[in-house]
């Protein structure tokens, strides 16, 4: 019996210095997290917690406000410049998503080709994704000048009576979208690797079976790089949705010319910082959210029919 109660104590002993070793590795993984766990929680769980509470009441950052229930969303559904902005946003993400993913992904295929010298190719398509929006939105407001523009003056030269782009309303939402498209450097990217990343047996396979170029693209490039397709997709709406500081910067904030350029988030960024009617912004801004998470769900479900992954 004496024996067992000291092989007993031997054994005891590893245990517990293992179990304060676990407790000290434990703690310094909390201590080195901590900055970004406080820093969520101060910056971002706690504001957007207390944006519910104010999304029902009159808070206006210069006072305290009182709780009026709903009455900021039933404002919202009669505000006319609310649902304008609604519809240009849907109008800017509905094109620029797919124009941006069909792009990349063609960019990407050509950038993808054994050339030499590609690598000078791909690092001019990514620049301009490190150009400041500001930067980018000044470039294009005098490339796209109605009457002193570069564009406008090339076409000039060839007898055509260039549109008035950003100064009309018909044209100023397919300008933003063509200087959108000018950054989409860092999704083709990404477009790169997830084409790196497909098995060369399968366009030998298909080589084999007599595909020519079209046929591998259609049957063994796109559906191999759905997931990536996937990511951008998402990622590229949630960014059309809270698209700001070009449109912003063209118009000055006004939204220019006839609200065509006044953009949801925009609009949330005028009532809450400019009129101050924070109580109505917080309201928005849980639209914003309601709308965005709806429709990442829909793309969520469907992607089970048309998402394909390697070896599934």
């Amino acid at each position: 019996m004496a024996k067992l109660a000291d092989s007993v104590h031997v054994k005891a002993i590893p245990s517990a210095r293992k179990q304060r070793a676990l407790r000290r590795t434990n703690v310094i993984g909390w201590l080195f997290a901590s900055p970004w766990a406080i820093g969520l929680l101060c910056f971002y769980a706690i504001p957007m917690l207390m944006s519910i509470y104010f999304s029902f009441t009159s808070y206006s950052i210069l006072q305290p406000g009182e709780f009026v229930g709903m009455s900021n969303y039933i404002d919202l559904f009669q505000d006319p410049l609310f649902w304008k902005s609604i519809y240009n946003t849907i109008y800017f993400t509905v094109f620029f998503v797919p124009l941006s993913i069909f792009f990349g992904v063609a960019l990407a295929m050509m950038l993808n080709m054994k050339v030499k010298g590609m690598a000078v190719f791909r690092t001019i398509f990514f620049l301009p994704t490190l150009v400041p929006q500001v930067a980018l939105a000044v470039l294009w407001m005098w490339l796209l000048h109605p009457n002193f523009g570069l564009v406008n003056g090339m076409l000039a030269h060839f007898g055509i009576d260039g549109p008035p782009w950003l100064g009309g309303e018909a044209w100023s939402k397919p300008s933003l979208i063509l200087m959108s498209l000018w950054g989409i450097g860092q999704a083709v990217v990404i477009y790169l690797a997830g084409l790196g990343d497909i098995p060369d047996e399968y366009y030998e396979a298909a080589q084999i079976d007599g595909a020519n170029w079209f046929q591998k693209t259609r049957k063994v490039t796109i559906p191999l790089l759905t997931p990536v397709i996937f990511y951008n997709l998402v990622m590229g709406m949630i960014g059309a949705f809270q698209q700001f500081t070009l449109p912003y910067t063209l118009t000055k904030g006004q939204g220019t010319p006839a609200n065509s350029m006044t953009f949801y988030v925009m609009y949330l960024y005028e009532n809450g910082f400019r009129y101050f009617k924070m109580g109505y912004a917080s309201a928005m801004a849980w639209i914003l959210f309601i709308i965005v998470m709806a429709l990442t769900g829909i793309v969520f479900i469907t992607s089970k029919r048309w998402v394909h992954y390697q070896g599934k």
